[in-house]
């Protein structure tokens, strides 16, 4: 069965072009399948049946794991045997009636408009560093990218005389549309500070640190925490914090549930109505009505 998790996983990598993050934990998740299915005395893939998955399901529910542990377990579960149903190496897809338990989906931590406002005030514009941490934070909130788009940001990526940045994460691009305030923030990035940071012509990362490299998670983290702290906000801040307050501001100014899910690479709509519960298109025309900061 490890084999057969092994090429599912490749399949996922090389076909599918999933995030280093997801294959991890599908990989997660179906090593503790494989565990309590051999546990059972069964190892070859061909041979689980229904109910040995049930089995294995009930048990997670009795060990009292997290709803959202054990749909995520179920999910990795059908994905494997749906590839190896249409692989032809099952006869029969014994996950087919596999049904997650219910989850809640709660209302994720956000900032208000005002705190938003505050935390955005705090860089120093004078200086390099701050004019860069603006840019950045602009940006994060103008689009509600993920922090690893955010820093794997090229300067190609950025269409200043347009107003849009191009998102390109797992071999997908999405094109997000940017407001006057941000856009004006990384005309002066561009133009007053990267060029301080950066010398040497071959560094094509959008935003970097003070010694001219690209920028790293930790680092990022530890500018937002520090202005968050200095903006007095209460609170374990992200920055997918900053991604959901982004997507709840657009929701309450009027922004309809599809765009939003275009501009923050849902790929799932249902994940975007986390964000407002219910069912809310020309996206730059909802962008520039609804953003705060437009």
């Amino acid at each position: 069965m490890e084999r057969d998790v092994r090429e599912f996983i490749s399949y996922l990598h090389n076909t599918k072009k999933t995030s280093t993050n997801t294959e991890v934990s599908y990989q997660r998740d179906l090593k503790k399948m494989v565990v309590y299915l051999s546990g059972k005395g069964i190892t070859d893939i061909r041979e689980v049946s229904e109910l040995n998955l049930q089995g294995y399901i009930s048990e997670m529910e009795r060990g009292n794991f997290a709803s959202s542990t054990v749909s995520r377990s179920v999910a990795s579960i059908r994905a494997l045997f749906q590839y190896l149903f249409k692989e032809g190496k099952i006869r029969k897809d014994p996950s087919d009636n596999l049904k997650p338990p219910k989850v809640e989906k709660k209302m994720p931590e956000i900032l208000s408009v005002e705190e938003v406002d505050k935390l955005l005030k705090q860089p120093d514009t004078v200086t390099p560093k701050g004019i860069r941490d603006t840019a950045m934070l602009e940006l994060l909130y103008a689009t509600g990218m993920r922090v690893s788009e955010l820093l794997h940001l090229r300067i190609e990526d950025l269409n200043l005389d347009f107003g849009y940045v191009s998102c390109h994460e797992n071999g997908k691009e999405r094109i997000i549309p940017i407001g006057s305030v941000s856009r004006k923030a990384l005309a002066d990035y561009m133009e007053k500070a990267r060029p301080v940071f950066v010398r040497d012509d071959g560094v094509t990362a959008l935003f970097t640190n003070c010694s001219g490299k690209a920028m790293s998670r930790q680092g990022f983290w530890k500018v937002l925490k520090g202005y968050a702290d200095e903006a007095g906000i209460q609170g374990d801040i992200t920055p997918h914090t900053l991604r959901h307050s982004f997507a709840v501001h657009m929701l309450q100014n009027g922004a309809d549930v599809k765009s939003v899910q275009e501009m923050m690479g849902h790929s799932d709509i249902s994940t975007t109505q986390v964000y407002l519960g219910m069912n809310m298109n020309k996206m730059r025309d909802v962008y520039m009505r609804a953003h705060p900061r437009h």
